[in-house]
């Protein structure tokens, strides 16, 4: 496959009804690596959105109307061809995003694996039977899908997030619409290619900025909204979500700690520290941003981390690289300013601190040092900012109970890592952690049967997992009688024994015999 010909095929375009239509140019779409032009994101217009929007309402209907079996072997055809294209479009990932085409691959790999996974779910797990609390009835419940889905992606995973949301989405019986990120929107465009085995309409794809997301969130006929991205955004879209009750995915910031305790293997936690911190050049919402390391390690630690981090390899993502560029020059002038502050605010830079030109063909990338800080303060904004770039806050504590009253303190509650191999710290970590994850010694690390997802201000909701289906699917309670019996314990005319007896009559004893029956009125 040549880039050059894909990027200008899918520029200027959206992917709608089965096919690619054009629409009018957005905004460049700029390789972060060197600052050059890849192709051009249209800007989908109002009307085409409304079209997009009721192609994905009549296709959800034909698509639900299949068997369950019928939608996961579709599903797997998915997967398969996923798999084929997975080289050519790591090699597009990561021209437009710059991250190492191993992190690519790898991204591909994992969204085939979310997809072969969610095709069997999606087909085991369609209700439940109830005990019933009236004799001869059936009770039960059914898993039912929200409708059209809408999903809001960041330019980290592109792909991944994407499929972990369309997995679980199109398992349960909805239609999808894609809003990718402006900076990987020419990637998720010729990844459309994946879903040529589902019906015309079930996928769909628009570009743009907040206008074309505003109008999908909005709109009366989409029925729920799954979002990745900022704390603010993601506000926004769950107060539009409010106007119409509409059920919304939001997975925000997450600014994770990783702790380090005296009986860890300090060599194994300093390497895993240094791919938690740099994994995609920090721009990883599981990154690890506040390092709590334990004072009788600290200094042990800090050296094998320093000489970890000081082999990185950092260039363009087609070549030998560990690291690759930030996605755009806004982020790195962000991060820049992040940094700045917190040595304002008294913190030390011991390794990196400043951009890199790599001259030549990279010398305009948006590359950044690999960072390392010390001489930290739990007060400093660091510790409450989502960095959200390659920059390693180290801060030494004196014990567990002080590293889990920092981590807890923070308003983020996305995951967190410890590194030890005391059982007691272990448990309580664990058990006292607040955040939707926890890793023991094994950093950033998802599985496509565990849910994903955070607390506090990093979100609601989960995705992947048993929990991940349920986001995208209603839960309807059905009560059958097949005899149509009529009851005189439950309807009208009520029981004269049943009735007020006055004051006088009604004892504490007689209330207490009067019969109980295990129900109640619908609304109850």
């Amino acid at each position: 496959m040549n880039s050059d010909i894909e990027f200008a095929r899918v520029s200027n375009s959206f992917f709608s009804n089965g096919e690619y239509l054009a629409a009018p140019h957005g905004r460049d779409v700029i390789d972060p690596s060197n600052n050059t032009v890849l192709g051009s994101m249209a800007e989908v217009p109002h009307d085409d959105i409304e079209t997009v929007i009721a192609n994905a309402n009549s296709a959800q209907k034909l698509w639900y109307a299949k068997t369950a079996l019928e939608r996961a072997e579709i599903l797997h055809e998915v997967a398969a061809e996923m798999k084929k294209i997975s080289p050519e479009i790591a090699e597009l990932l990561t021209l437009e995003t710059g991250k190492p085409y191993k992190e690519s691959a790898d991204e591909m790999g994992w969204s085939v694996s979310a997809v072969d996974y969610y095709a069997e779910l999606g087909r085991h797990s369609i209700g439940s039977m109830l005990g019933s609390t009236v004799p001869g009835q059936t009770h039960y419940t059914l898993k039912e899908p929200m409708g059209t889905v809408v999903s809001i992606l960041p330019a980290n995973f592109p792909i991944l997030l994407l499929m972990w949301s369309a997995a679980a989405a199109l398992a349960a019986g909805n239609s999808l619409i894609i809003k990718p990120s402006e900076t990987a929107s020419l990637t998720t465009l010729s990844f459309m290619r994946a879903f040529d085995a589902l019906p015309a309409g079930l996928v769909q794809c628009v570009t743009g900025g907040p206008d074309v997301a505003k109008q999908l969130v909005s709109h009366k006929n989409t029925h729920m909204i799954a979002f990745t991205g900022s704390i603010s955004t993601g506000q926004a879209v769950s107060r539009a979500c409010a106007e119409h009750f509409k059920p919304h995915l939001i997975e925000a910031s997450g600014s994770d700690v990783f702790l380090v305790m005296p009986s860890a293997p300090i060599d194994v936690a300093a390497r895993a520290a240094t791919f938690a911190s740099f994994f995609n050049a920090g721009q990883v919402c599981t990154s690890a941003e506040k390092f709590l390391v334990h004072e009788d390690v600290y200094d042990e630690f800090m050296e094998a981390f320093i000489a970890n981090v000081k082999k990185l390899r950092i260039g363009h993502g087609l070549d030998k690289v560990d690291l690759g560029p930030l996605e755009t020059a806004r982020e790195l002038d962000r991060v820049e300013a992040i940094l700045a502050r917190a040595v304002e605010q008294g913190a030390t830079i011991t390794l990196g601190g400043k951009r890199l030109n790599l001259g030549g063909k990279l010398e305009n990338g948006f590359f950044f040092e690999p960072t390392i800080l010390e001489g930290l303060r739990p007060d400093m904004d660091i510790f409450t900012t989502e960095v959200f770039g390659p920059v390693a806050p180290v801060y030494k504590v004196s014990s567990f109970e002080e590293a889990l009253k920092i981590t807890n303190d923070s308003p983020f509650g996305l995951g967190s890592t410890l590194y030890s191999k005391d059982v007691e710290e272990i448990t309580r970590a664990t058990n006292e952690i607040v955040a939707g994850m926890v890793w023991i010694n094994a950093p950033i690390l998802d599985n496509d049967a565990g849910p994903f997802g955070g607390r506090k201000m990093s979100g609601i909701g989960r995705q992947l997992g048993a929990e991940g289906l349920d986001t995208f699917r209603h839960t309807k309670l059905v009560m059958i009688d097949p005899a149509a019996t009529s009851h005189d314990f439950w309807w009208f005319p009520y029981q004269d024994d049943e009735a007020w007896k006055g004051a006088d009559n009604q004892s504490a004893e007689a209330v207490e015999e009067q019969p109980i029956h295990h129900f109640a009125p619908a609304g109850a």
